[in-house]
């Protein structure tokens, strides 16, 4: 199988490869346009900043590549969030895959922001992506922006408000937490994801 994670220059690359070659995946990280067009399966993960991270898609001419993508794509943290229409963080337009324009999570004393830590799915829908996913997991974020709650969301979680958790519409799917950091349930979530067919 030919996995692709794509080199953003600016995420957390090597805790996913890791968390990948623990379930036997052989993945190539890269931003080579024909590696990324010909792979089987595409991971964009992401730490930092969507305008920051769009721009060097931009400049690298990937986003072409990511848009007409046609086998199974799964955004990570930010790389989810870069699959939606637009971010409120620069603002800047993203990748349009997904619908809706990623918010600012609200702050309040009791809530910090970035939310950090482990935290419930709710709404867990059954999807080839979450098998054996069970309501209430829990699962481990780090995120000060997220996504409202749509008909892509196959999944949900609370900080605040409701926000789409996990996202798939097609061959695109999308985790707002980390599964390389989320123990036994983001190994089955990964592991589903390899095993979704092409």
């Amino acid at each position: 199988m030919s996995l692709v994670v794509v080199d953003l220059g600016a995420s957390n690359t090597a805790s996913m490869v890791f968390a990948l070659e623990r379930l036997g995946a052989r993945p190539r990280v890269t931003a080579d346009h024909k590696a990324i067009g010909e792979a089987e399966r595409l991971i964009l993960p992401g730490v930092g900043s969507a305008a920051f991270v769009m721009e060097r898609l931009r400049a690298k001419g990937l986003e072409p590549v990511l848009k007409t993508f046609p086998r199974p794509l799964l955004g990570v943290c930010l790389g989810q969030q870069l699959l939606h229409e637009a971010s409120a963080e620069g603002p800047t337009p993203c990748l349009g895959l997904l619908p809706g324009r990623v918010e600012p999570l609200e702050a309040a004393p009791e809530r910090p922001v970035p939310h950090m830590g482990w935290n419930r799915l709710a709404g867990v829908a059954a999807h080839p992506l979450l098998e054996g996913v069970a309501e209430g997991a829990y699962v481990y974020f780090v995120h000060s922006f997220a996504a409202a709650v749509s008909d892509a969301t196959i999944a949900r979680a609370e900080y605040g408000r409701a926000f789409a958790a996990v996202e798939a519409r097609g061959n695109v799917m999308g985790t707002q937490f980390h599964p390389e950091r989320s123990s036994s349930v983001g190994a089955r979530i990964l592991n589903n994801f390899l095993n979704l067919p092409c």
